[in-house]
């Protein structure tokens, strides 16, 4: 692209991101959005803002022939979202691309397998996580954003804050977990954050200004949902399926 070209894609995707942020989307959706911009015009070599119906119902042809139907259907709406907001046209053509509906059931995995993930984990910040996760059936982002204010141990409950819909929710807090996150918090003693970025000595992670790697997190449960056998793909998450006999003594 020339650099005008260049200068005014990046005026528009700046607005795209601003207009994101100012409509209250989660940080993932305006990732997703914007990436959506970023794909079409590499597909194009140009500005996506002259982009014509004709061009789009052939970006998303070639679109659904390299990719699955749900990134399909979430570049479907940044495009949108782009044109609406950013480029303040009518949007007609928002049937040029319908992923067809398709409703599955999760695997969920039973009481057994879920102490038998959590046992054998080896690092204690993902054993607890997972105890975390799995005995008060939290969202992998809801747990990894958990802070030490969000604990109630006297009214043995946690704050989930900013959940799915950015809702607030109390979830009840069991024994053997808030001993798990306990035991986890005294080996790092990070002043906010319950699970800290662990890379780096015991003082840069009590420095630590995020949390652990959602990518770090998942590897590390493939990995031992590997080496139980287990072969459901993407377990779900049940609620309070951890029984209190779970051993948390393995460092």
């Amino acid at each position: 692209m020339k650099q005008s070209e260049v200068n005014r894609f990046n005026k528009l995707y700046a607005r795209h991101q601003k207009t994101l942020k100012l409509q209250g989307k989660a940080p993932k959706t305006i990732d997703s959005y914007s990436r959506a911009v970023r794909r079409a015009r590499e597909y194009f070599g140009c500005c996506p803002d002259q982009l014509t119906p004709d061009d789009l119902q052939r970006y998303f042809a070639d679109l659904v022939e390299s990719h699955s139907w749900s990134t399909v259907k979430i570049d479907r709406l940044g495009l949108q979202h782009f044109w609406k907001f950013v480029l303040k046209k009518e949007w007609q053509w928002v049937d040029i691309v319908k992923p067809p509906k398709v409703k599955t059931i999760p695997d969920v995995l039973t009481s057994t397998e879920v102490e038998n993930i959590i046992g054998k984990t080896r690092k204690l910040r993902y054993r607890v996580f997972l105890l975390t996760t799995y005995s008060m059936g939290l969202r992998l982002g809801e747990a990894l954003s958990l802070e030490v204010g969000d604990i109630d141990a006297t009214r043995k409950c946690i704050h989930v804050r900013r959940g799915k819909g950015h809702k607030d929710r109390l979830v009840p807090l069991p024994d053997l977990t808030l001993t798990g996150l306990r035991e986890l918090w005294k080996r790092h003693r990070h002043p906010k954050l319950l699970f800290p970025n662990a890379n780096g000595s015991l003082k840069t992670i009590q420095k630590a200004t995020s949390h652990m790697d959602r990518g770090g997190v998942q590897k590390a449960m493939k990995i031992v949902v590997a080496e139980c056998g287990i072969k459901k793909k993407s377990p779900s998450i049940p609620f309070a399926t951890v029984t209190p006999h779970i051993s948390l003594s393995k460092a």
